[in-house]
């Protein structure tokens, strides 16, 4: 296990109480947009902090042939308009929340305003897909492109999935008693590999498990030893043996880590395990159990400089519940914790 600190120039600096924006949500009339802010009003109704929905819209370049050709009414009027009425149906979603919204229509390539917003948000929430725009892309052909650079923690929701748990109430009738809180018992579980980064996960994880007034499952996954011998059966491995110690190696550190986690949050119930598996694979199964998945935007992989890791990436396709993708957030607490190599 790596003893790695990040410096405070490493990570992105985080100042909860200073993001006045608060929750950050996507919003574009989709499904998955509707169910992103139910979630994200849960969430803001947990904290007790502001509710931002924001839709974007682009204004293409148009070349008239001639005057005739020329619309009555402005193209960047018309789009405006457009954005205005997407966020007119927003506000009717969340006619009597009891909480602080703010509704912003920005201009601008979807997932570049949503980046810009989220140096001002403590989490934002889209859905996994949309109508184009915003949330069409973020698993579409620029595959995770908002988590991959928000400047805070991005959770991605789609209503296809069935383990969804919004923290408001469901009802057929949107009427102001959907959003009094719920309670699932279901943990919070932040995958983790030992990494500076994974921590960074991890502490947003325990936030999010103590506002859901749940526990939190750290979870590890050993990637199994193939057996890159098989054409030489005459050199004997005993695979079993080293997945067995190393897993034994790995549950020490994990019991370090548990103990880290409970001495910043005293309150909350903390456990863990180590699976042997494919890392995706195994937190693809956690996610049909979890209330929410976390995992950091890059761990330990060789290619460090890549925005969003390969883990992470591909768990927001595979994911069957909702997923918090952490980015490298400057955070005091990393700088106290000794974990065992």
């Amino acid at each position: 296990m790596s003893n790695e600190v990040p410096s405070a120039i490493d990570g992105v600096p985080f100042h909860a109480n200073l993001r006045d924006a608060g929750v950050l949500v996507g919003f574009d009339g989709s499904d998955n947009a509707s169910l992103a802010l139910d979630y994200a009003a849960g969430i803001a109704l947990r904290r007790g902090i502001r509710l931002t929905v924001a839709t974007a819209y682009k204004v293409p370049v148009m070349i008239y042939a001639n005057l005739a050709a020329m619309p009555h009414e402005p193209e960047d009027e018309v789009r405006r308009k457009e954005a205005e009425i997407v966020l007119d149906r927003a506000r009717a979603l969340l006619e009597g929340y009891p909480g602080e919204v703010d509704f912003r229509r920005v201009e601008g390539d979807s997932v570049g305003a949503l980046v810009g917003l989220t140096e001002h948000a403590q989490v934002a929430v889209v859905g996994a897909r949309g109508r184009g725009g915003f949330l069409g892309r973020v698993l579409g052909s620029v595959a995770s492109a908002l988590p991959a650079h928000a400047k805070c923690p991005t959770i991605v929701l789609d209503h296809k999935r069935e383990n969804i748990h919004t923290g408001i109430a469901e009802s057929a009738e949107r009427s102001t008693d959907r959003f009094a809180l719920t309670h699932s018992d279901a943990p919070v579980v932040a995958g983790i590999d030992g990494s500076p980064r994974s921590r960074t996960a991890v502490l947003q994880a325990a936030l999010a498990a103590v506002e859901a007034e749940t526990s939190l499952h750290l979870l590890m996954a050993l990637p199994p030893l193939d057996d890159p011998l098989v054409w030489y059966p005459e050199l004997i491995i005993d695979y079993k043996d080293l997945t067995d110690r190393r897993r034994g190696q790995l549950d020490e550190s994990l019991r370090a880590e548990i103990n880290w986690v409970e001495g910043h949050f005293r309150t909350l119930d903390v456990d863990g395990s180590v699976k042997i598996g494919d890392p995706v694979e195994v937190l693809r199964d956690a996610t049909r159990t979890s209330q929410l998945t976390v995992v950091g935007s890059r761990g330990r992989g060789a290619l460090k400089s890549v925005l969003l890791g390969s883990t992470s990436r591909s768990l927001l396709h595979q994911a069957e519940g909702p997923v918090m993708v952490v980015p490298p957030l400057d955070d005091e607490r990393l700088r106290d914790q000794p974990v065992p190599s």
